[in-house]
């Protein structure tokens, strides 16, 4: 069967200045390592996984028929300060594809090549940022959290250079969009307001099909974003790098680079090797997203015939999304106490259980698995405060608490020290940890004995203290 992806180009129909044409750069002996069989058809791709084709299309060394690549525009905020302009710098929108749910997704090449948005940097990467966003974005979307998602991983057969040679690889990425904060952000601060009005109607059109105006607009994105950031902490999730150009206006995930998941539960907790200041904590999280909604309000008041009225409005909506974010994290985190309906007095549960945790130096993931499926005070080395709090906690569950806590508490998630060793292996030609993660993460919520092993949290040897942007 021959290879077949049915691009349908939109972005690539609007004004020249939202995006720069480029093909990416051919590459010398691409192999595959990964495609993601249920998602392509999920999308449409037809075609043989042997196929070579296959692998020299998702390298960039051949042109799919259909595909129009480009390298989009966009500016951010970068650890707060503004860069007036960004963009894919060694990324390529292939194109688009409307899936057999009808949904238009983008299919994007990531370490594809410099563009000219590139910034001196060579437009490369490395295995190892691509085989992390693999594994991580899959085992999100397994999660059930609204992500971009991972439909292939190419070796080049070449070499990158960052601090020593390291082999280089390709990733396929697939988005609803790449629409960012900051792609509205470039065309407000340049004074654009025809393509920031454009592209206003592209998004809406394209996202939010029922909204008719640019409050309701930022009222939607705010929405999908308090639940997003939630759904987050409640899986100890740390995204590592919330820049504006790193924030959908689909309301997925985007950018796995310095992310991870915690181990022992510390809300400080910081990854990122360039998060000095701990602006992207895990805690943190609910005022940086309040903060980038802010920006994208901004960037939309020049859409409002009342600029004055608008400024008002939108305070409103950015003033109501902490509530928001609250509210979403009060169901998320009562769910994994097995507390169905939650009240207001429950937070106080939530936040004592957490204590619980944090003062034991209690493994987070484990430590909500265990309420489900028990020894839960086995987790914590306060044994008798968590069995005063295990009493309070059952006064407020009922029948089928235990069946909702094993459903939103996952017995796997990707730790840290899983994907360095599977890095490590697959930087030595070896691929079976990468693939054997990538199948137990596809079934996170169950009961998998023969892999208990990536349960385990790391040893003192294993910590991986900080994870880094994969440029």
């Amino acid at each position: 069967m021959t290879l077949h992806i049915p691009f349908d180009n939109s972005y690539a129909r609007l004004p020249d200045g939202f995006f720069t044409r480029a093909r990416p750069t051919p590459v010398s002996a691409p192999s595959l390592i990964a495609f993601n069989r249920p998602l392509a058809e999920d999308l449409g791709i037809e075609g043989a996984d042997d196929d070579p084709l296959l692998a020299a299309i998702l390298a960039g060394n051949v042109g799919a028929e259909g595909s129009d690549p480009l390298a989009q525009l966009y500016a951010g905020h970068q650890f707060g300060g503004f860069s007036p302009q960004l963009g894919d710098g060694r990324a390529h929108l292939l194109g688009e594809v409307v899936g057999l749910d009808g949904i238009r997704r983008d299919i994007q090449l990531k370490g594809s090549g410099p563009t000219p948005y590139s910034r001196r940097g060579d437009g490369r990467a490395w295995l190892g940022p691509v085989l992390r966003e693999y594994v991580v974005s899959e085992a999100m979307h397994a999660l059930g959290v609204p992500t971009t998602r991972a439909l292939a991983a190419v070796r080049t057969g070449e070499e990158v250079y960052r601090e020593r040679p390291l082999p280089g690889a390709v990733l396929t990425r697939v988005a609803q969009s790449h629409i960012r904060v900051g792609t509205f952000q470039v065309f407000s601060s340049r004074g654009l307001y025809d393509d920031l009005g454009t592209l206003y109607d592209y998004t809406v059109a394209r996202h939010y099909p029922d909204v008719t105006s640019p409050a309701e607009l930022l009222e939607r994105v705010c929405a999908r974003q308090a639940a997003l950031v939630a759904h987050w902490m409640s899986l100890g999730f740390i995204h590592g790098v919330m820049n504006t150009d790193n924030c959908t206006l689909s309301g997925e995930t985007i950018d796995y680079g310095p992310c991870a998941f915690m181990d022992s539960y510390a809300p400080d907790t910081v990854y990122s090797s360039i998060d000095r200041g701990g602006r992207y904590a895990y805690a943190a999280q609910p005022d940086v997203i309040v903060w980038n909604m802010a920006q994208l309000a901004t960037a939309l008041v020049p859409l409002m015939p009342d600029q004055d009225g608008a400024v008002r409005a939108f305070t409103e909506i950015i003033h109501a999304m902490p509530d928001l974010i609250r509210s979403a994290w009060l169901h998320r985190f009562a769910a994994k106490l097995g507390i169905a309906e939650p009240e207001a007095q429950d937070a106080a549960l939530i936040a004592d259980f957490l204590d619980l945790l944090h003062r034991g130096q209690g493994d987070f993931t484990n430590g909500f698995r265990a309420l489900a499926e028990g020894p839960a005070r086995d987790q914590l080395t306060d044994r008798t405060a968590f069995d005063d709090w295990e009493a309070r906690r059952r006064e407020r569950t009922g029948p089928g608490s235990e069946a909702l806590m094993q459903s939103v508490n996952p017995a796997f998630i990707p730790r840290n020290h899983r994907i360095e060793q599977m890095i490590s292996a697959a930087v030595e030609g070896d691929d079976r940890p990468f693939h054997h993660l990538s199948a137990v993460l596809a079934r996170p919520f169950d009961d998998q004995p023969e892999a208990e092993e990536l349960r385990r949290p790391p040893l003192p040897s294993e910590v991986v203290p900080a994870t880094f942007c994969g440029t």
